[in-house]
């Protein structure tokens, strides 16, 4: 078998792990918002314990990818391929952190809040999670014309975003009772933010994958 051959075959399996991480991650996505909306406690304590495989995971693909490089030596294109494989798989982790910060958010409001969520989460975290699908299928076929849309679906999160937190300050002034409920909300909103900005980072290392240069999604 020749290196070549080696590598692609290597390559593959990478691009597996990494489409298989972006699933579970997608999945933290929909419990963890699943878990907000129904006060499901219970759920979002296991969102919590299941973050522990999605670490491992990235620390596979990880390892995976280092040993790529110290038995292939790749250059140019295909050295570019495995620091973007490690670069997605990190952002990948990171989106599943803030998976699980909104599991966290759904405990400290707790079974028997009176207050109601906002739809717009609901909305923010469909499009995030539209945005992920998209954007692995970009970096399986290495397609910027896929890439670049994401920006403009993270301009909707973004809008959607500033559409919560006005939404959440009118609550606090009547309701200040319930700040600390209300701030929960809030801070899972940052989190499906930043959830897309991670998806952003994504679309901008293909960018630099196929072009050799860095690109601003958000320019």
């Amino acid at each position: 078998m020749t290196f070549r051959v080696q590598f692609e075959e290597g390559l593959s399996q990478l691009r597996t792990h990494i489409k298989e991480l972006a699933l579970d991650t997608k999945e933290a996505l929909n419990r963890a918002i699943d878990a907000l909306y129904n006060q499901d406690v219970v759920t979002a304590k296991q969102i919590m314990e299941d973050d522990n495989k999605i670490d491992d995971k990235e620390v596979q693909i990880n390892e995976e990818t280092i040993l790529m490089i110290a038995k292939q030596q790749p250059v140019a294109t295909d050295l570019r391929r495995l620091i973007i494989a490690l670069k997605i798989s990190s952002d990948l982790e990171r989106m599943a952190d803030h998976a699980t910060n909104i599991a966290k958010a759904t405990i400290h409001l707790g079974k028997d809040h009176s207050l109601t969520v906002s739809p717009e989460l609901k909305e923010m975290a469909s499009v995030a999670a539209d945005m992920l699908d998209l954007s692995i299928k970009a970096f399986e076929n290495e397609d910027i014309t896929l890439a670049r849309k994401l920006g403009e679906m993270d301009d909707i999160i973004d809008e959607k975003y500033g559409e919560v937190i006005r939404e959440m300050l009118e609550q606090t002034a009547v309701n200040p009772e319930q700040i600390q409920h209300i701030m929960q909300m809030a801070f899972s909103a940052r989190y499906i933010e930043r959830f897309a900005d991670h998806i952003t980072n994504i679309g901008e290392n293909i960018f630099y994958l196929v072009k050799g240069k860095p690109y601003d999604l958000n320019d």
